[in-house]
């Protein structure tokens, strides 16, 4: 490997079993997450009689359809046997798996990082697309389709042609009550939905440096919204303040080694990407979706666009949004009513994202009904030794348990149709998280203030003289 290499290359150069035809590669696997929708991988697995190739690189969770509002025998027969399911394959090709009767259950990108599965200069796969959330810490990470995951676990290896790489620098210093998500929601907001794709994404510059682990992650999840093929930051002191006494993470002498190793992974300084951006961090405000999708999102003083007033490509996706969504242009987006709102998902479901929502909430009470769902039981106990879950009590929300909850509604957590509700998730799409829901995403403190007001609020006010 010569010098010019990103962090990119370098992950990737190490993982090369094989140098394929028309720029493809054979490439080393290191963990792969299953979860309910590995079924059909499984199945696969089954009809030619194959076993897991590495059972102790694989991971079963349960996530997606895990009951967040009682016990799995109160769920549907139709919840019930996907949650068995995967329990079942994983028993039968000793995998370890963290169901609902583990203590460190929770969801696959929550989970990874807080039990020192997620190291840098790893391959991560899972089926699932905000897998770029591991990249946070410096690893190639990348969710795969059911033939792939398969292939994954009959190889331990994947296929794959080497994306462009495109680096997202952000300098400055972010405002008050603006922090990851408002960085992602923008950055897609002005380049687009389609921008990074083709490409593995680099985020650098001060305000990514000056995030916590918890907020690289969620810039790192969002990447795929951005058409990313996936999201890294490269590991510095704090990535490694953040794995030492994880449960799977190096530890003394062996942990030493591997920062020295995981160092080497930034980006050199004559590094060449193929694409170049930089943003200035001061000018990010707090920032909400008003479409329905990632990029149709604008800073919570702005107003409803206007579809006639925008590149003529986009009008027509622009004027079957504002109908879906029930919104008039021009009006401003701040004070659009909210009939519900949700904090959770892989996205904005750590200890941070609830402190920072509980931190608006304190002394409150919300105008309108909602769910928290921590996302892990791990989360889960830290917040209710905080007495982060009686503040949200007290305020007027329900505080359930871990599972990916109502960002996909895959549990039975949904929103109804016609219903608006601002969400912390991931995904704003039509019947994302119910048939006919309307989703506002937006960062937890926005989600609070929200849950306050019964409206779009700009949180910055609600933040005076609070931590």
């Amino acid at each position: 490997m010569s010098a010019r290499a990103t962090l990119f290359d370098k992950v990737w150069d190490r993982h090369v079993v094989v140098a394929g035809t028309n720029g493809l590669a054979l490439i080393w696997v290191d963990r792969h997450f299953v979860h309910e929708g590995s079924h059909h991988a499984f199945a696969k697995l089954a009809a030619r009689g194959l076993k897991v190739a590495e059972p102790e690189l694989t991971f079963g969770v349960v996530d997606h359809y895990a009951p967040t509002q009682g016990p799995l025998s109160t769920a549907s027969e139709d919840i019930q046997r996907m949650v068995r399911t995967v329990k079942e394959n994983t028993r039968a090709h000793g995998v370890e798996c963290f169901d609902l009767d583990d203590p460190r259950q929770g969801i696959v990108h929550v989970i990874g990082p807080e039990q020192g599965l997620t190291l840098p200069g790893l391959t991560i796969n899972c089926g699932d697309s905000h897998t770029s959330t591991h990249g946070a810490f410096g690893a190639i990470a990348f969710g795969i389709g059911a033939t792939d995951v398969a292939h994954v676990l009959a190889t331990q290896t994947i296929w794959q042609s080497k994306p462009k790489r495109m680096r997202i620098t952000i300098d400055g210093k972010l405002g008050p009550g603006v922090g990851a998500k408002d960085m992602a929601l923008s950055w897609i907001a002005e380049l687009g939905a389609d921008a990074a794709q083709g490409h593995a994404v680099e985020y650098a510059g001060s305000a990514v440096r000056d995030l916590t682990m918890e907020g690289r992650m969620t810039l790192c999840n969002l990447s795929i919204e951005g058409g990313a093929r996936c999201g890294m930051v490269a590991p510095d002191e704090t990535t490694f303040a953040y794995l030492r006494d994880r449960p799977r993470a190096p530890k003394g002498e062996a942990l030493s080694h591997a920062i020295e190793e995981w160092l080497r992974l930034a980006s050199d300084d004559d590094a060449v990407f193929d694409r170049d951006v930089v943003l200035d961090g001061a000018e990010i405000a707090p920032t909400v979706t008003w479409g329905t999708s990632p990029e149709e999102a604008l800073p919570v003083t702005a107003s409803v666009p206007d579809p006639e007033r925008l590149p003529e490509h986009k009008r027509f996706r622009a004027r079957e949004a504002l109908d879906y969504m029930g919104l008039v242009p021009g009006r401003p987006i701040s004070g659009t009513p909210v009939d519900q709102v949700f904090i959770g998902s892989c996205t904005n479901g750590r200890i941070e994202d609830l402190r920072s929502a509980a931190a608006v909430l304190s002394g409150r009470k919300a105008k309108v009904p909602g769910i928290v769902s921590p996302g892990s039981r791990s989360v889960k106990l830290q917040a209710e030794q905080e007495g982060l879950d009686r503040i949200f009590t007290a305020a007027g929300l329900q505080w359930v348990t871990s599972g990916c909850s109502m960002c996909v509604g895959m549990n039975g957590d949904t929103v109804g149709a016609g219903q608006r509700c601002a969400s912390t998730t991931n995904r704003n799409f039509k019947g994302r998280q119910g048939p006919g829901a309307r989703t506002h995403l937006m960062s937890p403190v926005m989600v609070a203030a929200a849950a306050v007001t019964g409206e779009i609020t700009d949180v910055r006010p609600f933040l005076e003289g609070r931590s």
